[in-house]
């Protein structure tokens, strides 16, 4: 249990979100610390899921390989391995089948993160880590540390390590935009100390998501404003040891995500001399070390490529209509959570800008609307139609980051619109999908025939609605 956050194990692994947007609305965040450690995160998902038994609901080892959906029997067949941690030879197929399937895989591909291809690898002596596989009994203490790379991962890693390390180097191709952030938000501890414990929380969580919202926003519109407001903050932080060369990206602020650092712990390592920052390309490994094309070697005892994820919708299970495989870049992503003609399908995904579990509890509200309303009024399907032909297909994702660039041959696309337009900004989504109509001209609902409502109602195999009603599949 927990996704993310039991599988990545590397030193000083945290949340780059605070607390109070990135956890549960329905369950307050009642540690100090803003910006948690992951250990911490872990331990509020499982408290969570045991409180409302959610534990005994899951089935682990199990490897959605395929999902089908029948127009005719208007449900959807999900074609599951089982045994996955044992041999070959222990492992079965199993099936499902489900009238709404809700996807809550993320879209990272949990099996391997991305590593480019270097010159020289098999010549290096020393150690070489993807941190997505961070090895158990990985000893670092008073050795030379490179990192490679420049984003969340790298800038929580090096701090870490420079704990125990003789030297860390954060090696990277290109700067990233780095803002210090205190872990504990004094605001939010106020409000517990003089509000109820839920009443504090909300306020915490809305200061939190307006604040955010502002100064997104400020960085869209006035990007220099924004930068120049960052490259201030870390020339507060690093005094004579700033450099600008490290600190100043050639791209505007959210074209990439912004790296958060608690109580600017990566430029307290920078000050103190156990960190060290290069910009830099490499052009080749060599046995003890990194040579630079700029000429210049780097020693390393050990070597962490912090390079990136990448990206994997649906945890690589097939979507097939009818015995037909989806073909994903021709769909349309409606309200951030269901794709243009798929019926009874809906997936979970979270902000590019802001805490993932903001747009995932609103999609998972959206869905429970959705059943109600399909009950009340007998639908057996929903199926999301594009009726507009002036809508301009646009790339799903604007980030230029390169796990997005190297993934959006495959992905769905958003449309220049609403609904088929992901707005990134969490109040227009409140407003649409907890207040807004279900039935929007866009959603297209269908009744069940006689015969086959007659024969689910009263078959042999009869389950109620609460047990066969919908099917919510997970990483983790």
């Amino acid at each position: 249990m927990g996704g993310t956050w039991d599988l990545f194990r590397y030193p000083g692994v945290r949340s780059d979100s605070d607390m109070y947007t990135l956890g549960y609305r329905f369950r307050p965040w009642r540690d100090n610390k803003s910006m948690a450690d992951g250990p911490s995160i872990l331990s509020y998902i499982r408290e969570t899921a045991t409180e409302y038994g959610v534990d005994k609901l899951i089935r682990y080892d199990h490897r959605v390989r395929r999902a089908s959906w029948s127009s005719d029997d208007m449900r959807w067949m999900v074609e599951v391995e089982t045994g996955s941690n044992l041999g070959d030879f222990e492992r079965k197929l199993v099936q499902f089948s489900c009238k709404f399937l809700y996807l809550c895989t993320g879209y990272y591909d949990y099996e391997s993160g991305y590593t480019p291809e270097w010159r020289g690898v098999e010549r290096f002596r020393g150690t070489v880590v993807h941190p997505q596989k961070w090895p158990e009994n990985l000893d670092y203490a008073g050795k030379r540390v490179v990192v490679i790379g420049s984003g969340a991962t790298a800038v929580t890693l090096v701090p870490a390590m420079a704990e125990r390390a003789a030297h860390v180097t954060m090696l990277q191709r290109s700067p990233s935009y780095i803002v210090s952030r205190p872990a504990e938000d004094r605001v939010a501890n106020w409000f517990r100390k003089c509000l109820p414990d839920t009443t504090a929380y909300a306020a915490a969580r809305w200061k939190n998501v307006l604040a955010g919202t502002f100064f997104y926003r400020l960085a869209r519109k006035r990007p220099n404003i924004f930068k120049w407001m960052v490259a201030r903050g870390v020339r507060k932080q690093l005094g004579a040891a700033y450099d600008p060369k490290h600190f100043t990206p050639p791209y505007n602020p959210w074209d990439q995500r912004l790296c958060l650092v608690p109580d600017a712990d990566l430029f307290k390592s920078i000050r103190g001399g156990r960190v060290s920052l290069m910009t830099d390309h490499i052009e080749t490994f060599t046995e003890d070390g990194l040579q630079l094309k700029s000429g210049e070697q780097l020693k390393a005892d050990i070597i962490v490529t912090a390079t990136g994820l990448v990206l994997k919708l649906f945890s690589g299970m097939q979507l097939e209509l009818n015995g037909v495989p989806v073909d994903m870049p021709k769909m349309l992503v409606y309200k951030g959570m269901m794709f243009s003609d798929i019926p009874n399908l809906a997936f979970a995904v979270g902000y590019t800008n802001a805490s993932w579990t903001l747009k995932c509890d609103l999609a998972a509200g959206y869905v429970c609307r959705l059943l109600n309303h399909m009950d009340r009024h007998g639908y057996a399907t929903c199926t999301p139609r594009v009726n507009d032909s002036d809508i301009e297909l646009e790339p799903v994702l604007d980030f230029n980051s390169g796990y997005v660039l190297r993934a959006l041959p495959s992905l769905p696309r958003q449309g220049s619109k609403t609904p088929w337009r992901l707005h990134q900004n969490y109040v227009k989504d409140l407003s649409m999908m907890r207040f807004g109509r279900v039935e929007d001209g866009t959603m297209e609902f269908k009744a069940a025939p006689v015969a086959q409502r007659t024969e689910t109602a009263t078959g042999p195999n009869a389950q109620t609605q609460s047990e066969a009603q919908a099917g919510a599949l997970g990483h983790g």
